[in-house]
């Protein structure tokens, strides 16, 4: 009985001991949060009949010199209170989408995009697009010799089917 009472109060003095050069250290990797308290294996004699206490440990205060843990939640965005005012996607300036108004074999082709804007493109040997087609055009500067009716002129770089 003795040499077991002996043996839990060395461990726990060198837990303890332990406990202690780990806390004492700056910067160190050691987490802050309290050890419990160590008990004991057999129930003292002198307490036999007694309530049980609960144990007293240390508390959860943050170390000298590093701040504490917060204990509130983190602030967050509110839903949208309206959609957006301006695209919120990014794109390339030099490529369009949308619908065939003038199609056939080329070389010059109409089209208009969802917001409405009306492009007059130029291109030698792109294929051929039926009007009401949707496409995905990349363009480059306009052929000034080329006149392909109304809209913004633009040479066609590559064309491509969408759907």
């Amino acid at each position: 009985m003795r040499r077991a009472t002996r043996t839990t109060v060395a461990s726990l003095a060198a837990v303890l001991a332990l406990a202690g050069c780990a806390g004492s250290q700056e910067g160190s990797a050691v987490p802050t949060e309290p050890t419990p308290s160590a008990a004991p294996t057999e129930p003292d004699r002198a307490s036999a009949g007694a309530t049980p206490t609960p144990p007293t440990g240390p508390t959860a205060a943050a170390p000298s010199g590093r701040p504490s843990r917060a204990t509130t939640d983190l602030p967050t965005m509110g839903p949208p209170t309206a959609p957006p005012s301006q695209p919120t996607d990014l794109r390339k300036a030099n490529i369009v989408a949308g619908r065939i108004t003038r199609g056939g074999a080329g070389p010059c082709y109409g089209l208009v995009t969802d917001d409405g804007r009306e492009y007059a493109l130029h291109g030698v040997g792109k294929g051929s697009f039926a009007t009401g087609s949707w496409v995905r055009v990349t363009i480059g500067p306009a052929d000034p010799a080329a006149d392909c009716g109304p809209g913004t002129p633009a040479s066609i770089v590559k064309i491509s089917p969408v759907g």
